[in-house]
Order: C-alpha cells, then structure tokens, then sequence
C-alpha cells in the first residue's frame, strides 16, 4: 500500500485553521436554521450542515497525518454562562 507522506508543519497549521472556520461555519448554520421561517432556506441550510460534516470529516482524516496533534481530553470544560 502507498503510504502518504507527513504534512509539513505549516500545512498541519493551514490545515487546522481550515478544520476550525468550517466548524464553526457549521455551528452558525445549525443555530440559524432555528430563525429561519422559509423552508426553501431551511433546505438550503440542512444541505450546508450536511456537506460541512461531510467536509470536517475528510479534512479530519487528512489532519491524521499532522506530525504534531494535541490530544482531545475527555471531558469537556464546563461553559461560563454568566
């Protein structure tokens, strides 16, 4: 099987950038399908937060050849909600 070299340094930053605008994109379009009252836009939407999970997952993928990673901890920080 062909193994695919490591990505460079800069190209695990690049990448890492690239795999927190497209979570947060989609975060943003999650929220907003609760506002929206037109369901052609609803659809629209939907489609967006399907093809970004589509996206994070491939991106995440490529992540896994990073020479660096910071591992994910178990439990999650609570949220300041005040």
């Amino acid at each position: 099987m062909n193994q695919l070299p490591p990505l460079a340094p800069h190209e695990s930053v690049d990448l890492h950038e690239a795999l927190n605008f497209k979570t947060l994109c989609l975060a943003k379009s999650k929220l907003m399908q609760g506002l929206v009252f037109d369901q052609e836009l609803k659809d629209l939407m939907q489609k967006d937060v399907e093809q970004s999970i589509r996206a994070i997952a491939e991106l995440q993928a490529v992540y896994a050849r990073a020479p660096f990673q910071v591992p994910v901890p178990a439990h999650r920080p609570t949220p300041i909600l005040n």
